[in-house]
């Protein structure tokens, strides 16, 4: 299969001894410290404690309830109870009581065994606070020192900026770090260790954050109250955060801020809370490094387009009329060439304003065209009419649209025009291009559903918006044409709830398509990480097997189910520079690695399907779960990288299979079908849809497709 390549990996190689270690539990009463403090309080009990207990042992913490030794402490086996204090502010002590008992011996010789393939793991529990996986144990062990030194986030850990400056606006500042986390790979651990940068709040006086937040240049100008937006802008940004008392001579009290009253400081008394190859019509593509050529080719099936109209929601300053009809030829010259011909003159022209003016716009064109296949929506840029578009485009009335922002319409190029071709084609039913049929895989030899599975949940910090599941499914044998299926679920829940009736549906309407029954069942699923894969797992498996059998008592498809990671710290790099690849000098698409720096014993594989543009390519990493199909690793890969190259929206191979691209987008819109009109902007990068005490029948019917766009594919 293709030709071997030598890559480095920002990966290493960790010697690990052949012990065992000893397990304490840790328990710290006053409890729900942050890891921070906890770790202070253990430092100061071992450095306390040393001659009773600690010796010249260094143990190792990992913040929260794990303690490990290279040697047993002289500690009972009921436990121990020591008391810890640490200085507090304003020359007050902390006192902390701290329990340290044994738990376990945790045996490295044991890892060893496991990761040669001389014996099998026990199976990873979980849910239990406290873990004896000797992974954990190595873990810890390499983090403690770091924890100490360093701010830690997540798994990376970053320190205050020397020498740099990056301010972010807004009160926030870029510090950078490292990423570390350590995988048991073929025959021994590795420590993967990489770049990371992240957003911290600077620390300055909260006056000066209030002016970097409110946009303040100078704050002696400033009317003095502040105005009521102003004071709801600043409240939502310093709600949350910490502030430091510094007018009280010693006593630098720090506080959580709950909130931003409107009366002035002297008025207030504290209230302080302690506490492969690509067919277009006929034509073969074939792709160089992941990326093909549409000119002088056609689509495979395209689509004539006779009845079409246009609504500008740029003003006509922004957009002359006679800018319009420049457009309009050029599309239809440019959709002409690409098979897909846009005919004659659109049926309806006008220019409108608002989000408020798009449903009786678009009632009126569904009313009085009969036959009207396409509305293109001029965009002003980033507003509030994109959301309302797609709200009464898809869930509402069932009419296709493609929105395209007024500064491509004002300067076309060739290349935008073909892309919005690949995305209305699509639409209104066309095949853009297949895979060449007799260089497929043998899995296509019987009727074969692919299906993509994506969760999105709403943004940090936001207890109320619900999340988003969304699965698609392949509609024809090549496979090119998906169906979509969508659900709000409770706000981080990582299983997909309803996803029995999602495959039920699919497979349904794969059965209208086709008129054939799937004998296998390809369900790629992104967005889960590795600490939930066999509880996603266990219960996704037993709903696709519950969709099969309520269909048909006997109907038992072979089900293969694959994890889609892009969100990890692996990144590989060519070694030989003669090898590297465009201006970005990345390693070539279609490159996979199953080997070395892969799981000892499970399935799973790196594969960097796209051509790296910009940066260090992220190549994406595959873990078959679950395989009734018995593919092998060469065929599989194979499978997976054809699936790249389907996706419609551009001539490229992309990161990930399209149909975990498509649930992806699926999600995606459905966030800006529940943009609440009356409550939500919906301006700024982030969609808020906010559920704004919706219930969730509301919330339900807000993300429910109109019957005549479920069949097509409106999310691309």
């Amino acid at each position: 299969m293709g030709k071997p390549i030598k890559l480095l990996a920002n990966c290493f190689q960790v010697e690990i001894p052949k012990m065992d270690v000893y397990l304490y539990e840790v328990d710290i009463k006053p409890e729900k410290c942050p890891r921070r403090v906890n770790r202070e309080v253990v430092d100061s009990m071992v450095q306390h404690f040393k001659v009773t207990i600690f010796g010249d042992r260094r143990p190792v913490y990992d913040g929260k309830r794990s303690l490990y030794t290279a040697h047993p402490l002289p500690v009972a086996p009921a436990g121990v109870d020591l008391d810890v204090t640490l200085p507090g502010e304003g020359g007050k002590d902390r006192p902390f009581k701290v329990t340290i008992k044994f738990v376990s011996l945790v045996s490295w010789h044991l890892l060893h065994e496991v990761l040669t393939g001389r014996s099998m793991p026990d199976p990873l529990e979980l849910d239990k606070p406290i873990s004896t996986n000797p992974v954990h144990a190595v873990d810890v062990v390499l983090r403690h020192l770091p924890s100490m030194k360093y701010t830690p986030v997540g798994r990376s850990f970053f320190s205050a900026p020397e020498g740099y400056d990056h301010p972010l606006g807004g009160g926030r500042e870029v510090w950078f770090g490292f990423h570390q986390s350590v995988r048991p790979a073929m025959w021994k651990m590795m420590l993967n260790i990489d770049v990371s940068a992240t957003a911290f709040y600077k620390a300055q006086p909260v006056i000066q954050f209030m002016c970097e937040v409110l946009d303040i240049h100078n704050i002696d100008e400033q009317p003095r109250p502040l105005t009521d937006s102003h004071r709801v802008k600043f409240t939502k940004e310093i709600k949350g955060l910490k502030v430091e008392v510094t007018h009280c001579g010693t006593m630098r009290r720090k506080y959580r801020v709950c909130n931003v009253t409107r009366r002035p400081a002297s008025h207030q008394t504290a209230a302080a809370h302690h506490g492969c190859a690509v067919l277009q019509n006929r034509t073969v593509a074939t792709p160089s490094h992941g990326v093909w050529d549409m000119r002088g080719k056609q689509f495979h099936t395209g689509v004539e387009i006779k009845m079409w109209a246009i609504a500008c929601f740029a003003t006509q300053r922004q957009c002359r009329e006679e800018i319009l009809k420049s457009f309009t030829d050029q599309l239809r010259k440019i959709s002409k060439d690409a098979g897909m011909p846009i005919q004659g003159q659109p049926c309806f022209c006008k220019y409108a304003q608002g989000a408020d003016s798009v449903e009786p716009m678009f009632r009126h064109l569904k009313n009085t065209y009969s036959g009207l296949q396409l509305i293109i929506v001029i965009l002003p840029g980033k507003t509030p009419v994109y959301a309302e578009v797609k709200r009464v485009g898809d869930t509402l009335l069932g009419m296709a649209t493609q929105c395209v922002q007024v500064k491509n319409v004002v300067k076309t190029s060739p290349q935008t025009l073909s892309n919005l071709c690949l995305k209305i084609n699509v639409k209104l039913g066309g095949i853009n291009n297949i895979l060449v049929p007799h260089q497929r895989p043998s899995v296509f030899q019987q009727p074969v559903i692919f299906l993509g599975a994506d969760v999105t949940h709403p943004p940090a910090g936001d207890g109320k918006k619900p999340s988003i599941a969304a699965v698609v499914g392949s509609m024809d044998a090549h496979p090119s044409r998906y169906c979509a299926t969508v659900r709000v679920q409770r706000p981080r829940q990582e299983v997909i709830q309803d996803l029995a009736s999602m495959v039920r549906e699919l497979l349904i309407q794969f059965y209208k398509s086709t008129r054939y029954k799937p004998t296998r069942i390809i369900f790629y699923r992104d967005g889960v990480s590795e600490g939930q894969f066999r509880q996603v797992l266990y219960y996704e498996l037993l709903a696709i097997r519950e969709a099969c059998i309520s269909l048909e008592k006997e109907y038992q498809p072979g089900i293969t189910y694959i994890v889609v990671q892009k969100r990890h710290h692996t990144r590989l790099f060519c070694a030989d520079r003669n090898e590297r690849v465009g201006r970005s000098g990345n390693i070539p698409a279609g490159t996979t690695v199953d080997t070395d720096i892969t799981h000892p014993y499970e399935f799973d594989f790196y594969l960097c399907s796209h051509a790296g543009i910009q940066g260090t390519s992220r190549p994406s990493h595959y873990h078959v779960l679950w395989d009734d199909n018995c593919f092998t690793a060469d065929e599989f890969q194979l499978l997976t990288y054809q699936l790249c190259h389907t996706y419609v929206r551009c001539t490229r191979s992309v990161s990930i299979p399209a149909p975990a691209y498509y649930a992806h987008l699926v999600a995606f819109r459905a966030r800006y079908h529940l943009v609440d009109k009356e409550h939500d902007s919906a301006e700024g990068s982030h969609v808020s849809g906010q559920s704004n005490g919706r219930d969730p029948q509301a919330l339900a019917k807000a993300v429910q497709i109109h019957h005549d766009t479920l069949r097509t594919m409106y999310f691309a």
